[in-house]
């Protein structure tokens, strides 16, 4: 997999649960589920969703530390990074989540040496916050936080691996997609190259009925991953 290059979400991928959703229930105004169903309709992009929910959250280091403490993950993840890249492949956690809670859930869980690429939250006093967004781009079509297109090398195959909203825009260009929840109705819909998963477990033996077939998107190729293996 020396050519292929996976960009990995976390909330609801790696994680069994949204980490900003948790935040925003335990520590922010109820008003930020009016904005997030905002997002949802697709009348706001996801940075304008994040600014101004996390303007919402009174909490303190402590607070916020504790509650990323409590994040559970995925536990056959840290296997299948070490799976991943053993085959070649590199490997980006790439979120719209919060690069800090990103970094101490992984450590913890001794996943310490992935790149991340996410939004960072800055202490505006000692329980208000707001979020920055050092991987935006005005051109993106999602109007995200973090513009996951911009994490997908035009040297190699990428492989997308999400669940929700978020991932939709990067699914569409990627080479094949690991999907589960809305992403992999989404896929379904519009015809992208998919395989419906809900465990990393799974994923090593999905790797491995990956094609190499050079620089094009990926296709089914045989009668017993066509259950599993999805096309356009």
């Amino acid at each position: 997999m020396n050519d292929w290059h996976i960009v990995c979400d976390f909330d609801g991928t790696i994680t069994r649960t949204d980490v900003i959703d948790g935040i925003l229930q335990r520590f922010a105004d109820p008003s930020w589920e009016a904005i997030e169903n905002e997002w949802l309709t697709g009348a706001i992009g996801s940075r304008e969703c994040l600014s101004r929910q996390l303007s919402l959250v009174k909490a303190s280091t402590s607070d916020l530390l504790g509650y990323f403490d409590s994040i559970e993950i995925d536990p056959d993840f840290p296997d299948f990074v070490d799976h991943a890249i053993d085959l070649g492949a590199s490997f980006e956690v790439v979120s719209d989540g919060i690069e800090q809670g990103i970094a101490r859930i992984l450590a913890r869980n001794y996943v310490s040496l992935l790149p991340i690429l996410a939004n960072r939250l800055r202490q505006v006093d000692h329980d208000r916050w707001r979020i920055d967004f050092p991987y935006a781009s005005d051109a993106c079509r999602a109007a995200a936080g973090n513009c996951k297109c911009k994490s997908t090398p035009g040297t190699k195959r990428v492989l997308v691996i999400g669940d929700g909203q978020s991932d939709m825009c990067v699914a569409a260009s990627a080479d094949f997609v690991f999907a589960k929840d809305r992403l992999a109705e989404h896929c379904e819909r519009n015809g992208i190259a998919y395989a419906r998963f809900s465990s990393f477990a799974e994923l090593p033996a999905l790797l491995a009925q990956l094609p190499s077939m050079g620089t094009a998107r990926v296709k089914p190729f045989n009668v017993e991953t066509q259950e599993r293996f999805h096309h356009v």
